[in-house]
């Protein structure tokens, strides 16, 4: 099961697992959106916000990060005992798992993409945060599938309309050429040569043509 919590910073979706074994479903089963949070150095419980499409960790208000952290916090077995502890937090993808690793533990791939929070006891915000607890059964698998499944189509429309635009500045640029080129206002069509007139008619006929043009 998962638990999920309201946030009061507006549509953002803050979730996490029951015990170590249900930890491992969430880093296996994250989102590109997805920000992990962890106590720094002891042992708690993986809590993860939800970000909205485009975010990056530095466009996650100062609110939303006390709630995340705060709430970590008060699910960690020794630091909830504490007066304020360090919270760790990071995109889902940068987080490594590897065979050799006890069930919730993990790694990660660019460790200088971690951040580093302080964190003090705040029992209203956690009492708040607990009032919307929700207990879910989510596909994980199936929700991870759904959304890589809409990343694909997002880039194919992006390619999409990419080749378009191209194709129209090409076509700009082709107009524009042909504007600028003299090519259009200087033609032989109507022209005749004298090799012409007399493949037509004699050399007095050619004689004339040419009086005829001075």
């Amino acid at each position: 099961m998962v638990f999920f919590f309201t946030s009061t910073c507006g549509e953002y979706t803050i979730y996490m697992g029951k015990d170590k074994y249900e930890n491992e479903d969430l880093i296996k089963y994250g989102l590109p959106e997805d920000v992990w949070f962890h106590v720094d150095d002891l042992s708690s419980a993986h809590v993860y916000l939800r970000m909205k499409s485009g975010m990056t960790l530095d466009d996650i208000s100062e609110e939303l990060l006390l709630e995340c952290s705060a709430l970590v916090k008060a699910n960690s077995i020794a630091g909830c005992k504490k007066n304020n502890v360090y919270v760790v937090y990071t995109r889902w993808k940068n987080l490594k798992k590897t065979a050799d690793m006890v069930d919730g533990a993990i790694g990660f791939h660019r460790p200088e993409n971690v951040k580093r929070v302080q964190v003090e006891k705040n029992n209203p915000i956690v009492n708040k945060m607990n009032k919307t607890k929700v207990e879910r059964h989510p596909d994980l698998y199936q929700i991870q599938q759904d959304r890589q499944r809409e990343i694909q189509m997002e880039k194919k429309e992006s390619r999409r309309q990419l080749e378009k635009q191209m194709k129209l500045e090409q076509l700009k640029n082709k107009q524009e050429k042909e504007e600028k080129s003299y090519d259009r206002i200087f033609t032989t069509d109507g022209m005749k040569s004298n090799t012409e007139v007399e493949a037509s008619v004699d050399n007095s006929a050619a004689e004339a043509y040419e009086d005829d043009f001075f």
